[in-house]
């Protein structure tokens, strides 16, 4: 059994709806301490597990250099996204999000610095880090840079990792051919939006599909997902009573809230990051599986707030 693939939009890309976010190789101070065997055995187990899409920054701290280093030979393999905006020596004493800068210079320093430590001659995808407001990209002309670039051969599409406020004057200016949006069964705020972008012709990128979803034991429910407040997505776990819903379909926490995800009819992937090989091995497992049933899909649906 593999995992199914979808067309990344108006791309030429057809990539598994699962894909590997590598935030998780950042290392220290921000992320877990990994040791180099160690991301090139994950890097190499996640392409060998057939996952076709691969998702980094220039924020990530070592992430990019890692996948040079380690899977570079194996370049074809894979769709490779990265992003732009970033600040070329990120603040060690502040956390995300911190100030970025989408000048033409920055942008494009960006991308030069991307291909290099990625060890490759293009990047697939391009997106626009920290969704900017549509006045910044006009004043700083980050469109016609990533443009020019494209131009160059250095970037095939253009990319835009966006939320509220800013995401609808995103796909609203018609330049983007993919968008990175965050997405879950108890964070459905931008679920109307994924199928806005999709309207366009756009492919998308949907982060927190899995990590930010189901609680857990491990997971600390006082850090807000991403633009909800503090304790929503508990609240909204507990209040659709999901584990009742969990027990009778024999389901986990873990596999619902990713199946969840792919149940989406407007995504194209969704990247999940981990730096261990157990939990890597668990998320191709259930996205093997693919979308829920429906008839779950639709009770959790009429269940979990908007």
């Amino acid at each position: 059994m593999a995992i199914a693939t979808r067309a990344l939009g108006r791309t030429n890309a057809n990539v598994t709806i699962l894909g590997y976010g590598a935030m998780e190789l950042r290392g220290a101070p921000r992320g877990p301490r990994i040791a180099d065997q160690d991301a090139e055995r994950l890097l190499n187990a996640v392409l060998d597990g057939g996952v076709t899409l691969v998702d980094t920054s220039p924020d990530y701290g070592r992430s990019e250099e890692l996948i040079g280093r380690y899977v570079s030979h194996r370049r074809d393999e894979f769709f490779l996204a990265s992003k732009c905006g970033c600040p070329a020596e990120p603040p060690e004493d502040a956390p995300p999000p911190y100030p970025h800068d989408y000048s033409p210079a920055n942008v494009r320093a960006n991308v030069e610095e991307s291909l290099r430590r990625l060890r490759t001659d293009r990047l697939d995808l391009v997106q626009v880090h920290m969704s900017p407001t549509a006045e910044q990209l006009r004043e700083n002309q980050t469109v016609e840079t990533l443009q020019a670039l494209r131009a160059e051969g250095k970037v095939r599409y253009l990319g835009m990792s966006g939320i509220l406020p800013n995401l609808p004057d995103h796909i609203g200016l018609g330049v983007f051919d993919v968008f990175q949006i965050p997405y879950s069964a108890v964070q459905r705020d931008h679920e109307d939006l994924i199928s806005d972008a999709v309207k366009t012709g756009a492919g998308t990128l949907i982060r927190g599909g899995a990590a930010r979803g189901a609680p857990s034991e491990e997971k600390n429910w006082s850090t807000a997902p991403l633009s909800q407040p503090a304790g929503v997505a508990q609240d909204n776990w507990e209040k659709a009573a999901l584990d009742s819903l969990l027990a009778d379909s024999g389901l986990s926490r873990h596999e619902f809230t990713l199946r969840f995800t792919l149940s989406h009819p407007g995504l194209s992937t969704t990247i999940v990051g981990t730096s261990s090989p157990a939990h890597l091995d668990s998320n191709l497992t259930i996205a093997e599986k693919g979308p829920l049933p429906a008839d779950v899909y639709e009770e959790a649906k009429r269940r979990l707030p908007r």
